[in-house]
């Protein structure tokens, strides 16, 4: 397994891979729109900060990668890109990603009248930096999910970053145990995600830190 950052040339087979690494996993999917969902948690890391973008290859084919960011401060928020993802693919128009903003409108509601936390965008100084990883349903127990996040752990230290953060779901126990194992520790409420689902059952978001 050879993990190396990514390379200009790496961008037809990386976005191949996005759109079935994760799968099977609460994470694999938002609304069931690749292109959209790749310009929220892919595109802008290739071309913004391609040093802290990681490519785990076996045989010279990639099997996974680790999106990272080094100060999320100099970075847009995931929910503007989220946001411009929906109004440049025109997602209310289309039926799969319409029936979970209608689910998200309904669940937003509920959690609001119940006065539960809301899921939003990470800000704490303590821990600045972030990371998405995802590997393809063949690599996983290769060793490929920990090489990357060897590989990032090694470039926050000699960057410098005081900590980085990362947001999953209490319900995808795998990446929970795997992001433990790598010395995450839970933080903060665990809301739900509004619209989301994994097999009909809603599910919630956990957010992990770690300092170097």
């Amino acid at each position: 397994m050879e993990i190396r950052t990514f390379r200009e040339d790496d961008r037809a087979e990386l976005r191949e891979l996005f759109a079935r690494a994760g799968e099977g996993s609460p994470t694999g999917s938002l609304w069931g729109h690749a292109e959209s969902e790749r310009d929220i948690y892919l595109e802008p890391y290739m071309d913004r900060e391609p040093d802290s973008l990681f490519l785990a290859a076996d045989r010279g084919v990639l099997v996974g990668y680790l999106t990272g960011c080094l100060d999320g401060a100099a970075f847009p928020g995931e929910s503007e890109r989220m946001t411009r993802a929906i109004r440049r693919h025109r997602l209310y128009l289309r039926r799969g990603p319409a029936a979970f903003f209608a689910h998200a409108m309904l669940d937003a509601a509920g959690a609001a009248i119940r006065r539960q936390p809301a899921p939003g965008d990470f800000e704490d100084p303590r821990w600045p930096s972030h990371l998405h990883i995802n590997v393809a349903p063949e690599a996983r127990g290769t060793g490929a999910a920990q090489g990357l996040m060897e590989s990032w752990q090694r470039r926050l230290k000699e960057a410098g970053s005081p900590g980085c953060h990362l947001q999953t779901l209490v319900e995808n126990t795998r990446a929970v145990r795997f992001f433990e194992r790598a010395g995450f520790t839970a933080h903060g409420p665990a809301p739900l995600v509004p619209g989301l689902r994994h097999r009909g059952a809603r599910v919630h978001q956990r957010t992990m830190v770690w300092s170097p």
